[in-house]
C-alpha cells in the first residue's frame, strides 16, 4: 500500500469515527493538515468508492462469516441432520477403538 493510499486511508477512518460523511474535500483537507502530499485523483476515488459503504459496518463486521442469506439454510440442514450426527459418532468411536484392539494383538504394520 502506498503512502498515498495510506494516508487517505486513515483520514476516511478518521471521519467515519466522527460521524462526518466522507467526501474529496474532507479527506484532502485531514491529508493536508497531516503534511502528506497526495495526488488529488485519489480524493476522489475513495470518496465514490465510500459513498455506498459505511466504514462503521465494514469494521464491525469483519469475520462474521458467509452472508445473511445463507444462514437460515444451514441452520435448517443443520437441525435436521443433528440426530444424524449424534447417531454415527458412537459408531466412529467403536470403529476407532477395533483398530486400535488389533495393534494391541500384534498385528499392528510398525511391530
Amino acid at each position: 500500500m502506498s503512502i498515498n493510499e495510506r494516508a487517505i486511508t486513515y483520514a476516511a477512518l478518521i471521519l467515519a469515527d466522527e460521524g462526518i460523511e466522507i467526501t474529496a474535500d474532507k479527506l484532502a483537507t485531514i491529508t493536508k493538515a497531516a503534511g502528506v502530499e497526495v495526488d488529488s485523483i485519489w480524493f476522489s476515488l475513495f470518496a465514490k468508492a465510500l459513498s455506498t459503504v459505511s466504514i462503521t459496518d465494514l469494521l464491525n463486521n469483519v469475520g462474521s462469516g458467509p452472508a445473511a442469506g445463507s444462514a437460515p439454510a444451514a441452520a435448517a440442514g443443520g437441525a435436521s441432520s443433528g440426530a444424524a450426527a449424534a447417531e454415527a459418532a458412537p459408531a466412529a468411536k467403536e470403529e476407532e477403538a477395533k483398530e486400535e484392539s488389533d495393534e494391541d494383538m500384534g498385528f499392528g504394520l510398525f511391530d
